[in-house]
């Protein structure tokens, strides 16, 4: 392998144990703090996250919703930690350029209910049928319509599901003017 392929899978590598790293340290708390705001989720979103809830509870698989909507102030907020505030850079998506500025998207972790702890590892087969965990949620919530970022080509971002409806982010910024 050239060098420059080599460079490119590190990073890669590099890129997955982050995301896992930072995952793991930000969201680290115990089940009274797993507050989201669905206030402001868009209807459709709304009801395929609690329908995704109880499908994968049917699975023997508990989960949480970690994020949903995220006002622009929220978001701005989140994007400067690890450039002007401390901790890791834990996304890369300004106030307005996020879908969950929009209500479009939510993001989800395991729970353990005897531990109640939450945990992003996407090996764990908790239900002991051969199969992830993680794979049985999100294959259940394309079922539902939900795009998943972990099938990003970018930045995988495997906690994220998303209802874009069509639009992109710049059509509903340009809607909000």
């Amino acid at each position: 392998m050239n060098k420059k392929k080599w460079i490119f899978v590190l990073g890669i590598i590099g890129a997955i144990f982050l995301t896992i790293v930072i995952f793991k340290n930000y969201f680290s708390h115990s089940r009274k703090h797993h507050e989201y705001n669905v206030q402001h989720l868009h209807p459709k979103v709304q009801s395929a996250m609690e329908q995704l809830i109880r499908k994968a509870q049917r699975k023997g698989i508990s989960i949480r919703i970690t994020e949903g909507f995220r006002s622009f102030d929220q978001q701005d907020q989140l994007y400067s930690q690890g450039r002007k505030k401390p901790g890791p850079i834990v996304t890369n998506a300004k106030g307005g350029q996020s879908y969950h500025n929009y209500g479009l998207a939510i993001d989800f972790a395991l729970y353990d209910e005897k531990t109640h702890q939450l945990s992003w590892d996407i090996k764990k087969d908790g239900n002991k049928n051969g199969i992830s965990d993680w794979q049985e949620v999100v294959y259940e919530a394309k079922k539902l319509g939900f795009s998943w970022g972990g099938d990003w080509e970018q930045f995988k971002d495997y906690p994220h599901l998303e209802m874009t409806f069509g639009q992109s982010i710049d059509e509903l910024q340009e809607m909000l003017n």
